[in-house]
């Protein structure tokens, strides 16, 4: 189109020659001819000249046209890698490169390939040992949480994955309830799902749950990371261990119980990055000296040697080699803890005081160390397929963003959501929404008690469950159900601190006659 337009124009100067040449008759025929050639050279120059674009003035950079790129950079600019996975993209995604049409490029694409169904072939082709050993481990198959609750319901066989919840329809037993529960409010911060919807809890799935960074609920970019406290606290969140690290404690889901508190908006629009608001307790002192998780859980799944104890670090004695975990090692007759993020190094102390030898095979740590620990109880869970009643305006804050959404929305607007809510492991929605609450919620007054060992340790009453369940015309299937015991279960508190002058208070009692 460009060239024909330059072709018309200098046609047009052209005929302006001619008309000049009969014009001058003056002229001899050699001098004109020349005349003509010259005007139709300039005017074709100026044209197209005109079409160009204007040079950059003195001092400007020179504007070049950047030439178009293709492939998954041309879409996707700003994705870092470290430097240990300096991959081509479809190395691990699959897909199409060197393509600049979306459709065939992101053709056998996979999004997430640190997915637990994904990641032997994409993670596992690098790295096949970490891989078999995640998992293998607790993070993964979920087995103490999911076979605890279940065998509190009357389940005879344990679970080997938590994919292996039966999901049916028809819920007719305590333990389908239980099922249902599991899948559906219980499980949402694993590894087969992103998390929760909000800001601090959301997380890339399977491996890069732990190893890729995310703010904001959103992935900061794709640099494989040794998990920081921001992973472990994107699961462990709530009242459960790795808040209590922290020093934090949940505040009540009721709205006169929560701060700051605002008497204008019900469902408290203040950003709530765990879910809900939190007491700030005293934090664990490991913390409090700068250790993080995995200077003591080292990763979580990846070495399968022998369980770390108290014992294990401050059982240490001089002349002894240090203990087998590699960031532990003697200096000078101390043992020293190197950080597994910042590289700091922390004397770790040994135990000198005579209660250790005297009680340490008899009572827990945590009996005398631990400062606070979570007493909520009961736990109240309801499966309710009818729809909300104004009852719920002040519990609209459930832990759930999924609960939360669909009470603001069908309390506040004519347009009412369905009763459903979506499976936690495969996303699909099943009619039913689970609500939860507590009887109270407390953190002081840790309850001790014996073990079945035969050693006296912290309880809290994490299997205090209240099962019930509503029908569509609000009939009660199930209510108020629970399980084979009250419910108390041996649990370490992380907020060790200073024993304290009265230490003995806490387990006297426990003792025989003789020992007290």
């Amino acid at each position: 189109m460009g060239r024909g337009r330059n072709l018309l124009c200098c046609g047009l100067k052209f005929l302006d020659v001619a008309i000049l040449w009969y014009d001058v008759k003056v002229m001899n025929r050699p001098f004109t001819i020349c005349l003509a050639l010259l005007l139709l050279l300039c005017g074709c120059r100026n044209e197209q000249t005109a079409q160009q674009p204007p040079a950059s003035a003195p001092g400007e950079p020179q504007v070049s046209a950047a030439p178009a790129v293709t492939g998954c950079t041309g879409c996707h600019a700003d994705i870092l890698l470290d430097a240990a996975h300096q991959l081509a993209c479809t190395s691990c995604h699959r897909g199409v490169d060197q393509e600049g049409d979306k459709e065939r490029a992101h053709a056998g694409l996979i999004a997430r390939p640190s997915h637990p169904e994904q990641m032997a072939s994409a993670c596992g082709s690098c790295h096949p040992q970490q891989v078999e050993a995640a998992a293998a481990s607790l993070h993964f198959t979920l087995a103490n949480k999911v076979n605890t609750i279940r065998r509190h319901f009357g389940a005879e066989k344990p679970l080997a994955a938590p994919t292996d919840i039966p999901a049916g329809e028809t819920l007719a037993t305590p333990l389908d309830l239980a099922d249902d529960m599991l899948r559906r409010r219980c499980l949402r911060c694993h590894v087969y799902s992103q998390g929760d919807g909000y800001a601090a809890v959301r997380h890339a799935t399977g491996c890069g749950a732990c190893h890729l960074a995310f703010k904001d609920g959103r992935m900061q970019n794709h640099a494989f990371i040794r998990p920081t406290d921001r992973q472990c606290l994107s699961c462990h969140y709530g009242n459960y261990a790795g808040s209590d690290f922290h020093g934090r404690s949940e505040h009540d889901y009721h709205w006169e119980y929560r701060t700051p508190y605002t008497s204008t908006t019900p469902q408290n629009t203040l950003p709530r990055a765990y879910g809900v608001e939190w007491h700030d307790l005293a934090p664990d002192l490991h913390q409090q000296r700068g250790l993080v998780c995995v200077d003591c859980h080292r990763d979580s799944g990846h070495d399968r040697g022998a369980a770390i104890t108290c014992h294990t670090c401050h059982g240490w004695r001089p002349g002894q080699p240090a203990p087998a975990l590699p960031n532990l090692r003697v200096d000078q007759q101390r043992l020293l803890l190197a950080s597994r993020t910042n590289g700091a190094h922390h004397v770790v102390p040994s135990l000198r005081h005579p209660a250790h030898e005297r009680y340490g095979n008899k009572v827990a740590c945590q009996v005398c160390h631990g400062q606070w620990s979570f007493n909520d109880a009961p736990t109240h869970l309801l499966l309710m397929k009818n729809p909300v009643d104004d009852a719920w305006d002040r519990l609209i804050v459930q832990g759930s963003s999924e609960v939360e959404t669909l009470l603001a929305h069908n309390l506040y607007y004519s347009d009412e959501l369905p009763m459903r809510m979506a499976d936690g492991l495969t996303g699909e929605p099943r009619p039913g929404v689970w609500f939860q609450g507590f009887g109270l919620r407390r953190w002081e007054q840790m309850i001790v008690g014996l073990d079945s060992d035969g050693v006296i340790k912290v309880f809290r009453p994490i299997l205090d469950l209240r099962l019930s369940m509503t029908e569509e015309d609000g009939r009660a299937l199930f209510d108020n159900i629970t399980g084979r015991d009250g419910g108390l279960l041996p649990y370490t508190p992380h907020t060790t601190g200073p024993a304290g002058l009265f230490y003995l208070d806490r387990f006297r009692h426990l003792l025989p006659e003789d020992e007290r």
